[in-house]
C-alpha cells in the first residue's frame, strides 16, 4: 500500500517540475504562471490520488478473495485431518468441500453412526461455520 503512494508522490512533483518547465516557457506575468502551475499541480494530485485509492481498494478486494480461498483450503485440509484420524471411519468414501466456511460432506459410511461421527468431527474444525451432511449411510 506505501508502495503505491509512493509511486503517487513521486508522480505528482514529476508533474510539478513538468509544470514549472512548461511555465518559464508561457508568455505573460509570473503571477499568472504560477496560479496556472498551481492549479495544474492540484488537478494532477487529485487524480492520482483518487486512481492510488481505486488500486489500494481492488487490491485490498483481491487480498480478501484470495484469503477466503485460502481459508476455505485450510478449513477442507483440516476437517480430512480429523476424519482421517479417526478409526472407523473408511476415509477415501467420505469427500470434504469447503466454501465459505460451509463444509459439504459427500459420499458413504458404513452406518448412521458414523456418519453422525463424520458430521460432528467437521464441526469441531474451527472457522467451519456449517456441516451440510450428504453422507449415505449403507447398510453392511
Amino acid at each position: 500500500m506505501k508502495v503505491l503512494r509512493n509511486i503517487g508522490i513521486i508522480t505528482i512533483a514529476t508533474a510539478a517540475a513538468i509544470g514549472i518547465t512548461a511555465c518559464e516557457k508561457q508568455p505573460g506575468p509570473a503571477e499568472s504562471a504560477g496560479k496556472s502551475m498551481g492549479q495544474a499541480a492540484d488537478d494532477v494530485g487529485r487524480k492520482i490520488s483518487a486512481a492510488t485509492d481505486k488500486v489500494v481498494t481492488q487490491v485490498e478486494n483481491q487480498g480478501s478473495q484470495a484469503g477466503v480461498a485460502m481459508d476455505d483450503t485450510e478449513i477442507t485440509t483440516r476437517v480430512k485431518a480429523a476424519i482421517f484420524a479417526e478409526p472407523g471411519l473408511k476415509t477415501l468414501q467420505i469427500s470434504v468441500d469447503t466454501v465459505q466456511g460451509v463444509v459439504t460432506l459427500s459420499g458413504s459410511t458404513d452406518s448412521p453412526a458414523n456418519s453422525d461421527r463424520a458430521a460432528s468431527l467437521a464441526r469441531a474444525v474451527t472457522d467451519v461455520k456449517q456441516v451440510d451432511n450428504r453422507l449415505v449411510a449403507m447398510a453392511r
